[in-house]
């Protein structure tokens, strides 16, 4: 009686299955990065809807002296904007990190009101740490305050920060987000950003609720 030989896979084709199944990988890796680093890049615009009379700038990284770049592009952008606003609402969001000497609204707030705007119309959220918690706490406030959220609200922020910031600030409650992007003077930041927000913008779509 005649046995059937049994197939052995030679080490060479076994290696061979092995490398194409992880270049699939990267190659699916890649191509998911493309998609929402294109995301990422398709917020970048201001988006104005209307005359929103609520302004909320998100906080960034304060450093030892004052505004980093990219907090500073954020202020310069709102500046340029309350300057043919005057009746604008402006809440500055953002608490203090561990390696921060003040909190972001804070340094804001300073900033602001140092060049030339009515400190009356500045108003301080300063205990969120993360972007959820900017608009949260700053609907909270708005809210404290007697505005009604829903009837619009424009977001300052860097460009590459716009897309997430959006979906967030949907996500809490205010239906009509329009926004300004600022745009990212420091180069190192600019390219960090260009890895990291991809991926934030995941972790929020599925983790901040």
């Amino acid at each position: 009686m005649k046995h059937k030989r049994r197939y052995r896979p030679y080490p060479g084709r076994l290696g061979s299955f092995w490398l194409r199944a992880l270049l699939i990988v990267v190659l699916a890796g890649v191509v998911c990065f493309a998609v929402l680093a294109g995301l990422v890049r398709s917020g970048e615009r201001d988006e104005l809807h209307g005359e929103p009379k609520l302004m909320i700038i998100l906080g960034c990284k304060v450093e030892s002296w004052g505004p980093s770049l990219l907090l500073q592009d954020r202020l310069d952008t709102a500046l340029d904007y309350l300057a043919s606003h005057p009746d604008m609402t402006v809440v500055v969001s953002g608490g203090k990190g561990d390696d921060e000497h003040m909190s972001e609204a804070q340094c804001m707030y300073d900033y602001l009101t140092g060049h030339g705007i009515d400190e009356s119309r500045v108003f301080l959220e300063d205990q969120s740490r993360n972007t959820l918690q900017n608009f949260r706490f700053s609907r909270t406030l708005l809210e404290q305050l007697g505005h009604d959220v829903t009837e619009g609200v424009l977001v300052v922020s860097n460009g590459f920060h716009l897309t997430r910031a959006r979906m967030l600030a949907r996500r809490v409650g205010f239906s009509d987000v329009s926004t300004l992007a600022a745009p990212s003077s420091h180069l190192p930041s600019r390219i960090h950003m260009f890895f990291r927000e991809p991926l934030a913008l995941v972790k929020s779509f599925l983790l901040d609720r």
